[in-house]
């Protein structure tokens, strides 16, 4: 049985660049994937190597160069033989044909089949991307610089992909509990640094999710559509939100430090994310603090954020005037206008917004309870 790091580890794994790259390029709607198709119905099986044919000729042995635009059918033909197909890099162009690769024989391979070692021993030694299908089985194996992907069947792909965009539906619905209650306590000043940081955790779960699901919709190509218009339905105001979250709560806020600050969140092992101490510390707090009794106050990003028209420059001007939100919400309508780039109809346009704004998030804590 998988433990939880393995999972997480696997996870990493299938959101690798080039390897989701390589999913791309063999995604269903795609001539790549037409031709892989059209091998695995007729079970002759394939060695296919993707790549720069200047990089990759020292393995040839033999071999047939065409240099011919590629088409889905001509790879079904050529895979009648017996040797290696050789794609250009983009797999526009099939190079060569029924070639002898020779990869170097004491790289180590756990592949017991002699194309699938091959495959992935030209992948560890190239970093091309080789496709080895096999004559028996009807599977297909990706090998990216010598980590093998099995291809799997579409509906498999969709019912993962499906099960995933539900899970996520449940993370936002509990992300949109907590910055609720956050945003209420931020109106009564009464925020806590654990209450910033459940929702900061909460929001990083969600678009490591939605990174997951993206990943999906890639591999299944043009029958992802519709999961790709829930996950963008789900995830609107997701990322900003999570942004001026951390804007907000930095102990040293200054755009140097968000940067790096955003970079170590998305970067952070599964654990540490589960580690309150931890993120505590990348927001510049003591990791020892008791989260539950250390008192904070936002900036004000995160509720300015959330009213209609507002430009994020107008909102950073705010910001760097008051220097909190419970300055903003204390300033006279004079001191709010004179503000650049807010005036007087604006600074009614901000008093209106955040009056719903709390009337709204009262009515939610309502209705939560």
């Amino acid at each position: 049985m998988r433990d939880a790091g393995d999972e997480v580890s696997d996870l990493q794994h299938r959101q690798e660049p080039r390897l989701v790259k390589a999913l791309e390029m063999v995604a269903p709607g795609s001539a790549l994937r037409e031709g892989l198709d059209h091998i695995l119905h007729a079970r002759t099986g394939a060695l296919i190597c993707i790549g720069d044919n200047d990089e990759l000729s020292f393995l040839y042995s033999g071999g047939v160069r065409i240099d011919v635009d590629y088409t889905p059918a001509l790879l079904y033909q050529l895979a009648k033989m017996d040797g290696a197909i050789i794609l250009s890099s983009n797999a526009t162009k099939i190079s060569w044909a029924n070639v002898q690769l020779m990869p170097d024989p004491t790289i180590l391979s756990l592949e017991t089949g002699t194309r699938h070692r091959t495959a992935e021993r030209v992948s560890k030694q190239t970093g091309a991307l080789v496709i080895a299908i096999s004559q028996r089985r009807d599977v297909v194996s990706l090998y990216v610089e010598g980590s093998k992907y099995i291809l799997e069947e579409i509906p498999i792909v969709l019912a993962k992909a499906n099960q995933a965009l539900a899970t996520l539906e449940k993370y936002r619905s509990r992300l949109e509990q907590v910055s609720t209650r956050l945003t209420a306590l931020e109106f009564e000043g009464g925020a806590t640094l654990y209450d910033v940081l459940t929702v900061l955790q909460r929001s990083e779960l969600v678009t490591r999710m939605a990174v997951e699901i993206e990943r999906y919709i890639v591999e299944l190509g043009t029958e992802g559509r519709l999961i790709e218009m829930q996950l963008e339905e789900t995830m609107i105001g997701a990322a900003s939100d999570k942004s001026a979250l951390v804007h907000d709560y930095l102990a040293e806020h200054s755009e140097e430090s968000f940067a790096p600050a955003i970079d170590q969140l998305a970067r952070m092992p599964h654990e540490d994310l589960l580690d309150f101490g931890r993120l505590a510390e990348l927001l510049g707090y003591d990791r020892k603090v008791n989260t539950l009794d250390h008192p904070v106050s936002p900036r004000g990003y995160r509720i300015l954020g959330r009213i209609p028209r507002l430009p994020k420059l107008v909102v950073q001007a705010i910001v760097r005037e008051f220097g909190g939100l419970d300055e903003i919400l204390a300033s006279t309508d004079g001191e709010l206008e004179a503000v650049d780039g807010v005036g007087d109809l604006r600074a009614k346009d901000i008093r209106e917004g955040l009056r719903r704004l709390q009337e709204i998030n009262l009515v939610d804590r309502y209705l939560q309870t």
